[in-house]
């Protein structure tokens, strides 16, 4: 589903590491601003201000309405059809990152950062880091298999704290790099 958004739009709105930590929290369960600022200690102002951002660039959405203390308090949630990869640009192969696109693996790196000094060692936990020449068909298969995977962590995320669930991280960065880079 195309909700017209400008990939440049979701790319900046993607480059911000609270943003990240945001839409997290939105995929396991509704939250008003008020709620998303008390889980991430934040003013609502600026849970505010960040949910405006990942609502232009059609990444969340509002899941309902609710009425508190004679106000009226939206409840936002992550988009069950938004895209789990990077917006990529229309044209085919254009070259190199933009700076758009770099400021989304900065955020990403700085996110990943702030998760791994919550890591606890044990079975279970994966990492790799490679950088390697493959089969165009291997790299399009590995491809799906990650994209499944990362749909089903996401459909069974749930409430953060919700009893008998585990803190989890998954943060996965698959691209092609141009085959001259060094």
């Amino acid at each position: 589903m195309s909700w017209g958004v400008d990939p440049t739009v979701k790319l900046r709105a993607l480059a911000h590491p609270l943003r990240l930590r945001m839409l997290s929290l939105l995929t396991g369960s509704e939250m008003t601003a008020a709620e998303v600022a008390r889980e991430l200690d934040l003013t609502h102002a600026n849970a505010s201000y960040h949910l405006r951002h990942l609502m232009e660039a059609g990444v969340i959405e509002v899941a309902g309405e609710e009425r508190i203390r004679g106000g009226v308090a939206k409840r936002y949630r992550h988009r069950p059809d938004a895209e789990f990869e990077t917006p990529k640009p229309k044209v085919p192969d254009s070259g190199g990152p933009t700076a758009d696109h770099l400021l989304v693996y900065e955020a990403l790196a700085s996110e990943l950062r702030r998760r791994s000094r919550s890591l606890m060692r044990g079975p279970g936990n994966h990492l790799t880091d490679a950088e390697l020449w493959v089969d165009p068909a291997v790299w399009a298969e590995v491809g799906q298999q990650v994209t499944d995977a990362s749909r089903a962590l996401h459909r069974a995320a749930v409430a953060p704290r919700t009893p008998g669930a585990i803190r989890v991280n998954a943060t996965i960065a698959l691209f092609r790099m141009e085959p001259d880079a060094k």
